[in-house]
């Protein structure tokens, strides 16, 4: 414990280094509300909080080889570090994108575990070690990092498993949800406040001690999932970010238990942050912080209220024919929503905006505040599809243009331009700030019904008759037809299968654990065998085994492949001849060809009188997903052409000079 009356000269270094280390990680977050250098601010705070770290252990004296302790401390600590390092380079390969708001909600609600261990451990041994306090302000500050930390990890616990389907998604009321809830709030106070009164004054021993941190730990538990399973999937991205406020705030209160300058500042600034964000997302809701703690689905705040009746939703007919109005469009809004990050339609979303670019037409994206299911998901999975930031509008910017713009094209989105909060009194969503679609003369929604969303009020949006056109079903299908629809040339037909593709091809490449490349004379052309080496070093890395399948004709003399790999490094071990590899593309998991054409050719056995007729080749063809890095699809020397070209499943062709396509695909391996 620091005494703050006499420090030493140590002390005055560890407060001016943690004070450095403070300012950083603000200037991180700074920097991270800079679109450009968001990256930049990310790897600054989290390499402040690694200094952070080190500066830690060194203080506490943790590599003091005159503690008996000592090898017993290093195992934990660094045991703890290393297994929590491994398991979060993990979940960021493994984790798709669609399922980074219930990630987000486990890493809140492990910080709040971290807090919650820091005091228990306190309150145990307050007053039993030196650096543990046996006052009332440590007994305090200890339980409630515990109350507040197994608030956290609960209430994440249960977030996330709403977020990940294992938990209804819709909002659970018990019998007397609130009354519950305060009792429990009130019991923890108590809890937290009559020990650490009467420990210091030795009225109480160690066994009624430990009934009370039972106490507090089991109502803190129950506070934290009955708080969180009354949370609708309209209020999530508001309880994650509110989780991820207390995360910081345990933290910081850990650090008063510990008397840690360094630990209250960082826990402060994710606390204040996070709360800063919840209230920017209540204010975009129209509802206050209390209301969504304790259940009250009624707005607190009237809006004008325009004298409208509410409207009775009549059958909807789908609209597949009518986009003249979005071909002749010079002005178009999307507003994506879950339903978009549900069906994974945001490259989708992406085509489409290009053919209206393409077409002339000016494309922004609105955003809602509580659009998705956290705080910024729209902006991360449009991200992912290569929409440019400089296109997404936030609500109050954009909103005023939904009136004067050609289109409204709608994927998704239900809640947040549901035009009856400003008349359906008595709702969860009555005077929330919506965004204004009602205003558009055309718009197109690719929702996947009818059925109100999670507020459960219907939209009278779906029966206006004029300039509404609907899509039922899953988005990437409807969107997929759209797109063939709007496709003029026959030529330009989009198939389903290759938008799938499209949307992460490379997924089988990154999954696949038995790799044949196959190389020709194409990659001699393009000097790709560095490249080519690179990429096997990736799938190696990636726990795949990759072999090299040569044609003994392949190149312009004899040994040509052999010689340009070696050149790269390449093993000769994992060189292979035809015949020793060809039954084995039938059972690997991808194919990887560069610059090969006639030696792979499967019309070898059925172009009867042609050139390549009857020669053995490699037997590509049998393979389940095949990557081709050639210049372009015409026929190779032999003048024949190859039928793979023409395979719409599991064939990813990426035309060009193999050297510059291979590195685009490295980089988009490597993200």
């Amino acid at each position: 414990m620091m005494d703050f009356k006499n420090l030493s000269t140590q002390d005055i270094i560890y407060l001016v280094i943690s004070l450095v280390l403070i300012v950083s990680v603000l200037f991180g977050i700074f920097l991270m509300s800079k679109v450009k250098k968001s990256r930049i601010g990310n790897g600054l705070s989290a390499l402040s909080m690694l200094l952070a770290i080190i500066l830690v252990l060194i203080y506490s004296k943790v590599f003091d080889f005159s503690n008996d302790s000592f090898i017993l401390g290093l195992i934990i600590i660094f045991g703890s570090l290393i297994i929590g390092s491994v398991i979060g380079i993990i979940l960021s390969k493994k984790v798709k994108m669609i399922e980074m708001p219930q990630l987000v909600a486990l890493l809140n609600g492990f910080g709040g575990a971290a807090s919650a261990l820091v005091g228990i451990v306190s309150f145990i041994l307050s007053g039993k070690a030196p650096a543990f306090g046996n006052d009332i302000f440590t007994l305090i500050t200890a339980s409630l990092a515990i109350a507040v930390g197994l608030i956290t990890l609960f209430g994440s616990l249960v977030a996330a498993g709403k977020l990940h389907r294992v938990l209804p998604q819709k909002a659970i009321v018990l019998r007397g949800h609130q009354v519950l809830l305060i009792s429990l709030l009130s019991i923890i106070l108590l809890d937290i406040i009559v020990p650490s009164i009467l420990i210091p004054l030795n009225v109480i021993g160690a066994n009624y001690a430990f009934i009370f941190l039972l106490i507090n730990i089991l109502a803190s538990i129950l506070f934290g999932i009955i708080f969180s399973i009354r949370v609708g999937g309209a209020d999530m991205p508001i309880t994650i970010s509110l989780l991820n406020s207390l995360s910081g705030v345990a933290g910081s209160i850990a650090g008063l238990a510990l008397h840690d300058i360094l630990l209250v500042a960082i826990g402060g600034i994710v606390g204040a942050s996070g709360l800063i964000l919840t209230q920017i997302m209540c204010k975009a809701i129209n509802r206050s912080l209390l209301d969504i703690l304790f259940g009250k689905a009624k707005a607190t705040q009237k809006p004008v209220v325009e004298d409208k009746k509410p409207v009775e939703l009549k059958q909807v007919k789908e609209s597949s024919d009518d986009l003249e109005a979005l071909r002749k469009a010079k002005d178009v809004i999307i507003v994506p929503g879950y339903g978009m990050a549900i069906a994974q339609a945001q490259h989708l979303v992406k085509k489409l905006q290009d053919y209206l670019v393409k077409n002339g037409a000016k494309v922004r994206y609105a955003i809602h505040p509580v659009a998705g299911r956290m705080p910024g998901h729209m902006n991360v999975l449009l991200c992912e599809a290569d929409v440019d930031y400089e296109d997404l509008f936030e609500m109050n910017d954009i909103n005023e243009d939904f009136k004067s713009c050609d289109a409204v094209i709608v994927v998704g989105a239900n809640d947040v331009l549901n035009p009856a909060a400003n008349t359906a009194v008595n709702t969860p969503i009555y005077g929330m700030p919506v965004l204004k679609v009602a205003d558009a003369k055309e718009i197109y929604i690719f929702n996947y019904d009818t059925k109100p969303g999670y507020a459960g009020v219907d939209n009278p949006l779906y029966e206006r008759e004029n300039g509404v056109h609907i899509y039922l079903g899953n988005a990437f299908d409807t969107l997929t037809k759209i797109l063939n629809d709007l496709s003029s040339a026959p030529t330009e037909e989009i198939k389903q299968e290759e938008i799938k593709e499209e949307t992460d091809p490379l997924n089988p490449l990154r999954e696949a654990k038995d790799v044949i490349i196959v190389p020709g004379y194409g990659m001699a052309i393009a000097q790709a065998q560095h490249l080519v080496k690179k990429l096997q070093d990736y799938l190696v890395k990636n726990g795949a085994k990759v072999r090299y399948a040569i044609h003994p004709v392949a190149g312009r003399m004899p040994g040509h492949m052999n010689v340009l790999l070696c050149e790269a490094d390449v093993d000769y071990e994992d060189l292979f001849e035809m015949n020793d590899i060809n039954e084995d593309f039938k059972s690997c998991d991808a194919v990887i060809v560069v610059g090969a054409n006639d030696v792979l050719n499967p019309a070898a056995n059925t172009a009867v009188n042609t050139p390549i007729y009857g020669m053995p080749v490699l037997k590509v063809a049998d393979a389940k997903e095949i990557y081709i890095f050639n210049y372009d699809t015409k026929p190779g020397y032999a003048g024949v052409d190859n039928p793979l070209y023409e395979r719409e499943n599991g064939v990813h062709i990426y035309l060009g000079n193999a050297f510059d396509t291979l590195s685009k695909v490295l980089e988009d391996l490597n993200k």
